[in-house]
């Protein structure tokens, strides 16, 4: 009985408790999943809905896509919202480059404020630094009447303010397991300070600026509370035209068009993750 009872052990070293206890979490674990992406299983599902009512199902259709697709004023919209997360990743992954190595390598007086200011737009509501920067631009007389793309300017600054401090954690959290030894290698090999950004700090920083970037793009991309409130009328941009087509009705061709949305969210979210894990592989 005893020898029974070691190799059973042996062969289960979790305990029989242990497995009892796995039901709870595995439960809870399976609600949240169910409360997180139900809502968005079912929009998707009903963007193919064949009923213009969109409450029950009346077939399979993808008309609603090729209406969203012909809908010129929704490409329009998108159009501006690819532009402008575009411009503004590219910024942003610069300053938040540059703002990290600052704040990991060099010791200066206030580093602790501006480091704290630097987070101020994460931490700060939405609502609130749309309002803020709706203040700004109307108390420097920003012009509204420019040509495209330079109407897209004070969002493309909004977005920036927000989506630069993202880039700079990432890549900051990245900076700290560099191992400064490499940096004096190459010194002591004759580099200069440029040489040794560019052969040995931005190799290692390739993953985090990737993932920066692709963090900022998102960001940018799917954000509404600040552009709301900066954008003008001619300045429309794919959430703010989502959500005009949502004030009227819910119809399969606002669930077709965040159907989109949500798609390329999730691809540009897996290649971030993709290119964390082989960066994880590689250290």
């Amino acid at each position: 009985m005893i020898a029974a009872y070691r190799r059973w052990k042996r062969l289960h070293p979790a305990g029989p408790l242990d497995y009892t206890r796995k039901w709870p979490m595995q439960l809870t674990l399976a609600a949240t999943f169910i409360f997180l992406y139900a809502p968005i299983l079912i929009l998707i599902l009903f963007s193919f809905n064949d009923s213009r009512r969109n409450i029950v199902w009346r077939g399979f259709t993808t008309k609603y896509y090729e209406k969203a697709l012909g809908n010129e004023s929704l490409i329009e919209a998108f159009v501006n919202s690819l532009t402008i997360a575009f411009v503004s990743t590219i910024v942003s992954t610069i300053l938040g480059a540059m703002v990290a190595i600052l704040l990991w390598r060099f010791r200066f007086p206030g580093k602790a404020g501006y480091e704290g200011g630097m987070a101020l737009p994460i931490v700060i509501p939405e609502i609130c630094l749309g309002v803020a920067m709706l203040a700004f631009f109307a108390r420097i007389g920003w012009p509204t009447d420019l040509p495209w793309p330079l109407n897209l300017g004070n969002i493309i600054i909004a977005h920036i303010s927000f989506s630069f401090p993202f880039a700079a954690v990432v890549i900051r959290a990245r900076l700290a397991g560099f191992n400064r030894e490499l940096e004096e290698a190459a010194r002591d090999l004759g580099a200069s300070e440029w040489e040794t950004y560019r052969d040995v700090v931005l190799p290692y920083l390739k993953p985090g600026l990737v993932a920066g970037a692709l963090l900022a793009f998102t960001l940018s991309l799917d954000d509404f509370v600040i552009t709301f409130f900066t954008s003008g009328p001619d300045t429309v941009t794919f959430p703010v035209k989502v959500y005009s087509m949502v004030r009227f009705s819910v119809t399969p061709e606002v669930n077709a068009a965040s159907t989109v949305l949500i798609v390329i969210t999730l691809f540009l979210t897996a290649i971030a993750m993709r290119v964390q894990n082989r960066s994880a592989k590689r250290d």
